[in-house]
Formats: C-alpha cells, structure tokens, sequence
C-alpha cells in the first residue's frame, strides 16, 4: 500500500474503531454497574416498604398463639395479602381471623411473570409466615445483599431485620438481564452513529488535507518545456510541504543551471572548435597549392592549428570527466606524494620550457601527501605548468614549490610574465575565457579545470602577484596525515601538452 491516503484513512478509521470497541466495553461495564446499584437500590426501598407496610405478628395472652395484624395500607399488589387481621389493645386478645385467601391472578398477566419477583415475610424463629409464591421462594439470608442460586437459577436477595422479623425481597439475576438488554440499544445506537459520522469526518479530512499535494502535482506537472523550469510557487503551500516546495525549487535551479551551463559549453566548445579546425582546413588547402618550397612551412602550420585543436579535444575531455555523476563514477581517491608528482610535471614539461627558451623548476619541495585522485592531480599541476609556460614571455622563469602550513599544503606556480590585472583575475577563472585572444595561445580553459578540480577537492585557488612582476597561482589542500604515502606513478606527458 504506496497511497498515503488510504495509509492515513487505514490508520485513523482503525484507531477510531479500536477506540469505540474500548468505550463500548467500558461504558457497557459502568452502566451494567450503575443499573445493578439503581436495581439494588429499588430492592432496599421495597424490603423496608414491607416492613412499614406489610404483616406484622401480634403476640397475645397465650404463648403459644401468634396472631398477624391487619396493616393499615394493603400488603404489595405483587404477593398475596393477607386480608384478615387481629387487634392488640389494652392486653385484649381477640380471635384468629380466618385463613388469608390468594387474591385471583388476571387473566392476562402470565403466571410466570409472578415468579420474577418475590417478597417474604419470616419470623425471629425462622419460620414463614409471608410469600408471594405458593413455592415460598428463595431461603432466608443473613441481612444485606446476597446471590443465591435456587430452582437452578441465580436470584438477587435482600434481607433486612426489625423486630421480630425478618423481610426478604429477591429477583431473577434473569429478570435483570432481559430488563438491561431493553436499555441497550440506547446505548449502541448513538455510538454507531458516531462512528459513522466520524468515519465520514475523517474522510472528508483526509481528502481536503491532501489537496495542496494534488495541486503541486498539477504545478510541476504544467513544467513541461525542457528548456522552462520556472520555480514554484509556494506561498499557499502548507508549513508541512513548505520544506518540499523549497527543496523543489533549488533542485528546479541546480538543474537550469546545469542545462545553462551544458549549453553554454557547447556553444563555446563548438566556438573554440571551429578556429582551429578552419585554420586547418585552411593550412590544408594551401599546401595543396603550394610550391615545395612553401609547402613545408603550410605543414608546420598545419601541425600547430592541429596540435591546438587536438589539445582543446583534450580539455573538453578533462571538463567533462569534472562533472560530479562521472567523477563519481571514475574517481579513486589515495595518499598522493604532491612532492613526487610536482617533480614528475617539472621534469614531463622540461622540454616544452627548453624549447620556448624558459628556465622551469621546482625550488622548495616538502614532503607533503593529500587525499584525492592521482590523475586528477596530474590534471591540475599539467594544466597549472602548462598555462604559465603559454602566456609567459620566451625568457621568463616558471617556479614550482610544494609547501606545508597549518595543516595544508600548499603549491605555487610563479612566472614573471605579464601577469594578470586584478580586476581580470576572476574572469580567468572561468571557462573559455581568454584575457589575450591576439596571442593565439590556449584555450581558456587550463584555469578553469584547475579551479574546478580545487573546488572539488575542497581547496582553495588564489591568483597572486609575483613579486617584481609576474603572476603566482596558489592553491591550498587539506593535508593527509599518514605516516607512510606511497607515490602514485604519473606517466611522462608528451609534447602535445
């Protein structure tokens, strides 16, 4: 179940049930108990009913003659009363009327119906003089409430004492059930429909609650058009999707700067391919038609335009290596020995410096190791060399130190060519950038990986002036602190670099 509409309605309608299934069970208790205190009640208020009203024996000159006594109010209409009664004034006794007669049961009352209630009158001896019913009833108790089990069947008792006797009214445990069970549905009604209406609440809630995730479907869904990724809008959204609407929108930006970027790379890429690939195309064409004299200088020409462009192919391919899901994928990390690779760069580029009348080395070089890729190290001192043997003048000095500082190290490359305004150093940094498009020379992208590279390795680029002249890119990395590196082999890059 994926939906969380219905995990919500599951959940929530679930609770609700368990919770009136609980209720129910406890208001059945508390009102099972409250009719049996209001029944037991009722039975104390007959019993000493009976015993304001009912017989109550006469004891005359002769010891061994009791005589009831007519009550002033007739016995209860549910037993038999007892209709003739004796007087004691002045120690006069008078003569026994005749037995009581059992006054007839209507028609339409059901004899047994007489059964479910009983009232008894018994004497301080324990003997019987009172019921109302011809099988006598329950047997005497001890005074107070009692459950009695009697002709299979459990009865409620109450006993009371006064005087000489003894009253005790009772009742089916049977006969209160029945009544109960009439009160029940009073009970459970109200409660099913509170369900109900809950159930229909709850619905309702849940569906008008999870409106705002239907209309920010239909939001982002209207963003059809690749090249359109327009933020949403949320300031109707909820404070529960707010944090969603926000991470929407700087993932909307991420992407369109990301598609910017792709596209403005390929502009410029294919803008930076054309140059070269049209001198090429040129340089063929005219040593096609040169004479053999001419035509060794068309091929050197065509060498150079060649060189370029192979060296442009180049850094598109170590830009689009930087780009996080391949770097991801590509990228092994270890302790590189930066003093070992920076030898290896000066001593791979010495030739390139000869060539160009350049005086290249490496002057301070601490033993030093960070943690990163080993050819994304190579990239960033190549490109580094690389850029300032290009845009220094023939005669210049290029130095290489590998240095250590408060936990990072750092690496210079100084010149002291014509350097770079301030006001141009940041524009340097990017990509396809060239400060001196006259001079025919590079790309505009050597700084531009070096400064991604940096940035990926959690470091920092810094474009300096090289004192008396000059320019001096420092960078800092986070040092690794191992005992031991082991130096990564960084194979000899050849002049085409």
């Amino acid at each position: 179940m994926n939906s969380i509409r219905q995990r919500l309605l599951l959940w929530q309608i679930t609770a609700l049930v368990v919770t009136s299934v609980l209720c129910s069970a406890l208001t059945y208790r508390l009102a099972w108990d409250a009719f049996n205190r209001i029944r037991d009640y009722g039975l104390e208020q007959i019993a000493w009913s009976v015993v304001r009203h009912g017989v109550q024996p006469a004891v005359s000159t002769d010891a061994t003659q009791r005589l009831p006594v007519l009550p002033s109010i007739p016995d209860r209409p549910a037993g038999v009363p007892l209709d003739a009664a004796a007087d004691v004034a002045s120690g006069e006794a008078v003569e026994q009327p005749p037995p009581p007669v059992a006054a007839e049961v209507p028609a339409e009352v059901p004899v047994e119906d007489l059964g479910q209630f009983v009232s008894q009158i018994w004497l301080e001896d324990g003997e019987l003089l009172y019921s109302s019913l011809d099988d006598i009833g329950p047997p005497l108790q001890q005074p107070g409430f009692h459950l009695v089990q009697w002709q299979d069947e459990p009865w409620r008792v109450y006993t009371v004492v006064d005087r000489h006797q003894r009253v005790q009214v009772a009742v089916t445990s049977a006969d209160r059930a029945s009544d109960f069970a009439e009160l029940l549905p009073s009970l459970v009604v109200p409660l099913c429909l509170l369900v109900l209406v809950l159930t229909l609440l709850i619905h309702t809630a849940v569906s008008r609650a999870l409106a705002p995730l239907h209309a920010l479907g239909r939001q982002i869904r209207q963003h059809d058009h690749p090249q359109e990724l327009p933020a949403i809008e949320t300031g109707r959204l909820p404070e529960e999707l707010l944090p969603l609407g926000q991470a929407l929108n700087q993932l909307l930006a991420r992407v369109d700067a990301l598609l910017s970027g792709q596209r403005a790379l390929l502009a410029d890429a294919a803008h930076e391919l054309n140059t070269p690939l049209a001198a090429i195309k040129l340089q063929a064409q005219l040593a096609r038609r040169a004479t053999d004299a001419q035509r060794s200088l068309a091929l050197d020409e065509l060498d150079r335009g060649i060189a370029r462009a192979t060296r442009l192919v180049a850094q598109l391919l170590q830009m689009a290596r930087l780009e996080p899901d391949v770097r991801a994928q590509e990228r092994v990390p270890q302790a590189v020995a930066v003093d070992a690779l920076a030898a290896q760069v000066v001593a791979a580029f010495s030739a390139q410096a000869d060539a160009r009348g350049m005086d290249l080395g490496l002057v301070r070089r601490d033993r030093a190791t960070v943690w990163a890729d080993p050819s994304e190290m190579q990239v960033l001192l190549d490109n580094l060399v690389d850029n300032a043997l290009r845009h220094a003048d023939a005669g210049c000095r290029v130095d290489l130190n590998v240095t250590l500082g408060e936990g990072q190290v750092w690496v210079e490359v100084r010149d002291n060519g014509p350097g770079i305004a301030s006001a141009e150093r940041e524009r340097a940094l990017q990509r396809f950038v060239r400060l001196n498009p006259q001079s025919g020379t590079g790309s505009g992208l050597g700084l531009a990986i070096a400064a991604s590279i940096v940035s990926q390795l959690d470091g920092t680029l810094e474009l300096q002036d090289t004192p008396g002249g000059g320019l001096t890119v420092r960078i800092g990395l986070p040092e690794h602190h191992e005992k031991t590196a082991t130096g990564v082999p960084v194979a000899v890059l050849d002049e085409s670099h």
